[in-house]
């Protein structure tokens, strides 16, 4: 199709699974003819794809708004079309206390980008679009924006958990999974294009199926794209600890191409505040979880999520999961200060303060930053396989990643030695660290 006059530029705010609906927005943009550019500057429309999953996304993603506001102010961008998480959440105020916005889109209406790009010029009022947040999950192509070595994989949308601090069911909708054959085949297409590393994403990938199906189909799903010939890693965000079986456990361990990494969110380890977190399973069930993990995965790296300062939490019960990640000795953790969140019953709840919240997030940092340091040192002299994905900017290193990082979460290694391309996978041997990278020569 001929290209259009008008350059779009999209800011992706938020999780992976924003990213996904920003590719599939540029997908359609770009077969529309619409010119796609990364610089906001002189862009005739400028898309900002928002979260607004806890009060500091939500204002990263207000201000972003409002500094295109003074750009459009000064003449130096367009019209400002805000999609996804907060127009969703705040649909009632978004375009009263925002004039600057032209048009938004809720999470239901990814797929109606192009009914609100030409229609805004002769507007005399704001479009807005928000479509049904519970219907099916949207097969629109992508334009991928990860390095071409590796790309996410939505399996499916929304949640049914339920947590009591999570605003997540009412800007996504109930859990909603996509066919098999529908994952499949786009996992085909990306691994014709390039792609190596499959990261499956969902709120909930073990209840992949189980609304569409009857029952969890998450290993038949890994079968099939095990079965992939040009897919040589596959790795999963997010497993619901109250819904990890044995049959599960048994397939990471024994396939070749599922990555030994097991996203893990637990949240807390108190009985007391997971019940008021209406979280399924308790203390003991998390323990002998991961104990079995550990016995049944051997070298298995675990990332997981802490909030701290949820309801509930006091002294006694901060101590319990600083004793617990010590023991426990989880490689990788995402740690957040809890907000209460409005419309959720968690924030009815009494909690010990933003400033407790604070201070015991970066308590638990502590501990986490040793252990994630010790497990680096524990490395050196091991060989691993690593994804070549880059020059690094420390002259004479190349950097990619092992089946222990996860992109843009986990850090990198480091490489020494010619010869690896962008994408090659290469045998490492660990021999150092650098600022806590570990640095390896290749085989």
């Amino acid at each position: 199709m001929r290209a259009r006059s008008q350059n779009i530029a999209i800011v992706s705010l938020g999780c992976e699974k924003n990213t996904v609906n920003t590719e599939q927005m540029m997908f359609l943009l770009s077969e529309a003819g619409y010119s796609l550019t990364k610089d906001t500057g002189g862009a005739e429309a400028v898309i900002v794809n928002t979260c607004a999953f806890i009060e500091s996304a939500k204002m990263e993603s207000i201000e972003a708004i409002l500094e295109l506001g003074e750009a459009k102010k000064a003449g130096r961008i367009g019209r400002i079309i805000v999609t996804g998480c907060l127009p969703q959440r705040y649909k009632e105020e978004i375009l009263a206390e925002m004039p600057e916005i032209d048009a938004v889109l809720g999470t239901g209406s990814y797929d109606e980008i192009i009914s609100v790009i030409e229609p805004i010029k002769g507007s005399l009022r704001p479009l807005e679009r928000y479509g049904d947040i519970n219907s099916p999950v949207s097969e629109t192509g992508r334009v991928i924006t990860t390095p071409v070595s590796w790309a996410y994989l939505k399996v499916a949308e929304g949640c049914d958990n339920r947590c009591a601090y999570c605003a997540i069911p009412g800007i996504r909708g109930r859990f909603r999974s996509r066919r098999i054959e529908n994952v499949v085949g786009e996992a085909v297409q990306l691994a014709d294009k390039g792609v190596r590393e499959l990261i499956l994403i969902a709120q909930d990938l073990t209840g992949f199926g189980q609304d569409m199906y009857g029952e969890s189909r998450l290993v038949e799903l890994l079968d099939n794209l095990s079965g992939i010939e040009k897919i040589r890693w596959i790795r999963l965000h997010y497993l619901y600890p109250g819904k990890i079986n044995d049959k599960l456990i048994d397939v990471i361990a024994n396939s070749d191409k599922i990555v030994k990494y097991m996203d893990v969110p637990i949240q807390h380890i108190s009985d007391n505040v997971l019940r008021r977190m209406n979280r399924r399973g308790g203390s003991a069930e998390i323990r002998a979880l991961f104990k079995d993990i550990r016995e049944r995965i051997p070298g298995v790296v675990i990332r997981t999520s802490i909030i701290t300062g949820l309801p509930g939490e006091g002294d006694e019960e901060f101590e319990e999961l600083s004793g617990f990640l010590r023991e426990a000795g989880i490689e990788r953790a995402g740690v957040f200060a809890y907000s209460p969140e409005e419309g959720t019953p968690a924030a009815q709840m009494p909690y010990p303060g933003r400033e407790t919240a604070e201070r015991r997030k970066e308590l638990i940092e502590g501990i986490q930053s040793q252990i994630m340091d010790e497990f680096t040192t524990s490395r050196i002299g091991s060989e691993i396989e690593v994804l070549v994905e880059g020059e690094s900017e420390i002259g004479g290193y190349n950097y990619g990643r092992s089946y222990a990082e996860s992109p843009d979460i986990d850090g990198r290694v480091l490489i020494t030695g010619k010869g690896p391309a962008i994408g090659d996978f290469v045998r490492v041997r660990i021999t150092g660290t650098i600022d806590n990278e570990p640095v390896g020569e290749i085989i």
